[in-house]
């Protein structure tokens, strides 16, 4: 064979080959095209391709010079979306080391115990002073002035499986966990949104309307590889008034949102006549979007909507719905499809798995598994948390689900929020779906609160639409025509508003603490 032929053994590669830093696509997205836009703060350029590379190289030089920031050192990112925050994030891993995205909206307590945890040498705030109380701590302004020029080089090599991104998850049932993604994790899940979710395109903007330190940050990777823009909303979140000004500004939006957001900014659209054009993709995931909601959000947009699901343990990537099958209405079964969370993305090999391990029966309800080159390596610090959740080869999600004969996923609930009333399982979402098709229901979670004689009893919160009235008597009579007797809910509690996380969240943990409540048995009068 002639020596240009020879093949080399995967584990005899030099070093150079193994290596794939994930700033590598924004560094090669630059030299090929420098003159690109890359980054809008609202309607404003701030950054063309090559500016955004400089700038990144600048502000690396300044962790290493100023902060002492080497490869494996993480750093944490206590702010809110700001347009210095993709340049932040790849001056980390320009240097190798490890970003620390922290969701802006906790309390500095709890920000501090993530910093804690991680061991982080620095922390980026929005002012630089959170935490002058605390002179252990490392801080610096997100948005310091980088004035010295250096000259641009490539960035540190690293091997595939370096952790590149640390993600906490939310803790809404106790102490954070330290998810840790690698280069390689990162690189497979932005391959998967392009092969399922989306095309990334030069000519778009993705919008981080949902916070950057989260899923919408995750998908900024796809747009850097490809060259397109990002845009920053001078709001630094999800007001449904400026995404619509931008969509008409600017065009060719992009962006994730929780089902909630996707909800607030539909009833908004339809108060105001606005029909969607300028937004190209709305990428929705984060919890669950019940089926009435995605139809009044399909008849007022059209066909512009993605689901995926994932969790922070394999980011952004376990099944996709793609915008044809959402709208789609040919297939006998497409009603009980567009109800689905789709099919495994690319890269997933997925399972239901039953108590003993094995896979469940099509339609039979059991433990959601993965197995994918997108699963983190496990939980920073916390062996006994990775052993739970890494088991037998696949990532334990500890979300339940069946999947129909057609390979199509339905979530049932989290396993910690199914509710068993006298030895029976009641799982809330199907609650909820038959409640949301009321007319005068704007938003509703279904818990389970503590009853002594059946275990648990079904309770209802229950937020009404915009001068909408209803009684107790009228929604236990829905629910009847509905679904069986015994799941409806034992009490109703009508809100303003329910208790959310910054993602759109529903937080029923905050519900559960509100539990033992007394019943409103009367009518509830309009909300605002």
């Amino acid at each position: 064979m002639p020596p240009f032929c020879k093949l080399i053994a995967p584990d005899t590669y030099p070093e150079r080959l193994k290596t794939m830093n994930i700033a590598n696509w924004l560094y090669q997205t630059a030299r090929s095209w420098p003159a690109r836009p890359a980054l809008y703060e609202g309607d404003k350029l701030r950054q063309s391709y090559h500016e955004l590379m400089q700038a990144t190289c600048n502000r690396a030089a300044w962790l290493r010079g100023r902060h002492g920031i080497g490869a494996g050192d993480r750093v944490a990112i206590y702010a809110a979306n700001a347009p210095e925050y993709i340049e932040a994030l790849h001056a980390c891993w320009w240097l190798g080391a490890v970003a620390v995205p922290i969701n802006h909206k906790l309390h500095p307590r709890e920000a501090k115990w993530i910093i804690d945890n991680s061991g982080a040498a620095l922390v980026l705030t929005q002012s630089g002073d959170v935490f002058a109380e605390h002179p252990e701590i490392s801080e610096a302004a997100l948005g310091a002035q980088v004035r010295t020029q250096v000259a641009i080089s490539p960035p540190e090599q690293v091997a595939d499986q370096d952790l590149a991104w640390l993600f906490y998850t939310s803790g809404t049932t106790g102490t954070p966990k330290g998810v840790m993604l690698s280069h390689d994790n990162l690189r497979c899940m932005t391959l998967c949104y392009a092969m399922d979710v989306d095309t990334a395109r030069p000519d778009e903007h993705m919008l981080y309307a949902a916070p950057m330190s989260h899923g919408a940050g995750l998908y900024m990777f796809a747009q850097i590889r490809a060259g397109g823009r990002h845009l920053v909303p001078a709001s630094r979140g999800f007001d449904c008034d400026e995404i619509i000004r931008l969509a008409g500004s600017r065009g060719n939006l992009v962006f994730f949102a929780a089902p909630t957001m996707v909800k607030r900014l539909i009833a908004h659209a339809k108060q105001h006549g606005y029909d969607g054009g300028g937004i190209r993709t709305i990428i929705y995931g984060g919890g669950p979007m019940y089926g009435n909601d995605i139809d009044e959000a399909l008849a007022c947009f059209g066909p512009k909507f993605v689901q995926i699901y994932g969790q922070g343990e394999t980011p952004m990537t376990i099944s996709v719905l793609p915008r044809d099958l959402i709208a789609d209405q040919s297939h006998p079964r497409w009603k009980a499809r567009r109800a689905s969370v789709g099919i495994a993305q690319g890269a997933v090999t997925l399972a239901v798995l039953g108590p003993d391990g094995s896979p469940v029966p099509a339609g039979q309800t059991g433990e959601i598994c993965v197995r994918a080159p997108t699963v983190m390596s496990g939980y920073w610090r916390n062996e006994p948390a990775s052993k739970q959740a890494l088991r037998d080869g696949w990532l334990h999600t500890g979300d339940l689900g069946h999947m129909d004969e057609d390979g199509f996923l339905y979530l049932t609930d989290r396993s910690k929020d199914v509710i068993i009333s006298g030895g029976t399982n009641i799982y809330p979402r199907e609650v909820e779906e038959a409640l949301l098709t009321h007319p005068a229901v704007f938003e509703i979670a279904v818990i389970g609160e503590p009853e002594p004689d059946w275990g648990e009893q079904v309770v209802a919160y229950v937020v009404l639409a915009r001068e909408q009235t209803v009684t107790v008597a009228e929604l236990d009579s829905w629910c009847r025509q509905r679904i069986a007797a015994f799941k409806r809910p034992k009490r109703y509690e009508f809100v303003e508003e329910l208790p959310k996380n910054s993602y759109g969240k529903i937080l029923k943990t905050e519900l559960r603490k509100r539990g033992g409540q007394s019943a409103d048995s009367g009518a509830a009068g309009p909300t605002a």
